[in-house]
């Protein structure tokens, strides 16, 4: 629609996605709403809390996983540096792990990516009001899901795993011993009821956890 047809004061809408086809087809739609517009497109986490401080979005909605930053770390940012901010996550992984992060981290809302655009275009509206929205099927299974059964430590050693990291460069890394090192893992691969650390990783990451 054109801007001339918005009303005095639209619902400014910064927008975070790493892939550019979603990103832009994001955009479009919800341009399309009389009184929305995306005053930012962000495709790195990492450049998320300068865009709000520039725009001074009324909302931002927030994919998760994203080069550098994660959208649940830069949603615990943007609380602190642009407290004026409503977050909302749109993801494509819901994850009971990653909702509960979510509102830890002062997430007004958390969707997935396969509703259509006008349940998004109304869950902005409705947490620039100050509602929580949160999507129905995935907040029943957070509840039943429990809490993180990982400590931060034990997070830390499991992401540092990947790609083949031995026990050795995950203590360098982490400024730990090699004991230590060996002690979150044991204690990460009991919690997640597998086998070894990699198998552990994939549950926890699967969980939401990390």
């Amino acid at each position: 629609m054109p801007r001339d047809h918005r009303p005095a004061k639209s619902i400014r809408v910064l927008l975070a996605e790493d892939q550019g086809m979603m990103r832009g087809a994001l955009a479009l739609l919800l341009g399309l709403e009389a009184d929305i517009e995306v005053v930012a497109q962000i495709g790195t986490g990492d450049a998320i809390v300068g865009a709000a401080l520039e725009s001074r979005p009324d909302v931002a909605l927030l994919d998760i996983e994203l080069p550098g930053v994660s959208g649940l770390d830069a949603a615990a940012r943007l609380r602190d540096e642009v407290p004026d901010c409503r977050v909302l996550i749109l993801t494509t992984f819901g994850r009971p792990g990653y909702l509960r992060r979510a509102m830890e981290a002062g997430a007004a809302g958390f969707l997935v990516k396969d509703g259509p655009v006008e349940e998004l275009a109304e869950a902005i509206r409705r947490v620039l009001t100050g509602e929580t929205v949160i999507d129905p099927a995935l907040a029943a299974v957070a509840l039943s899901a429990g809490p993180n059964p990982l400590t931060a430590r034990e997070c830390d050693v499991l992401n540092a795993s990947v790609d083949g990291a031995t026990v050795a460069d995950i203590a360098t890394k982490l400024h730990l011993s090699e004991s230590t090192v060996r002690n979150y893992l044991s204690s990460a691969i009991g919690k997640t009821g597998t086998r070894n650390r990699m198998a552990a990783m994939r549950e926890a990451r699967q969980q939401g956890w990390l």
